[in-house]
């Protein structure tokens, strides 16, 4: 069975505000282990996905902090110790000092992540 920690991930993303240790697991899942460093409202990085949001579901766990999705139904905040389920259609807003670990369908992610990457770079 694959297993990964925090420390142990091949991955690390470290961008103004976001702190991640990513690891894809076999089996075509993805898991984030998130620290927010900044608030942010990250909405116009999903610019250009349907209804400019993310479409990839996410299942996590508030480690420390708070984190919100914005959907169409409404903002839902998740605090330390939720456990939460995020379907497609949403943006997160960030909260500084926040650690999250998020579990995802990995080839959902990368489609999310292309154009997350994309309006990064063009936002400079």
């Amino acid at each position: 069975m694959p297993k990964t920690s925090k420390a142990t991930t091949s991955q690390k993303v470290e961008v103004e505000g976001y702190q991640g240790n990513i690891e894809n697991f076999d089996g075509g899942y993805t898991v984030a282990f998130e620290t927010y460093t900044a608030d942010a409202d990250m909405s116009a990085l999903f610019a250009g996905l349907p209804d400019d949001q993310c479409q990839c579901p996410h299942w996590g766990y508030v480690v420390k902090g708070e984190l919100t999705y914005k959907t169409k139904a409404g903002d839902e905040t998740f605090v330390t110790g939720d456990a939460y389920y995020v379907g497609p259609g949403h943006t997160p807003v960030l909260t500084a000092g926040t650690e999250v670990i998020e579990f995802s369908p990995t080839a959902d992610m990368e489609k999310t992540m292309e154009v997350v990457m994309k309006n990064m770079g063009s936002a400079g």
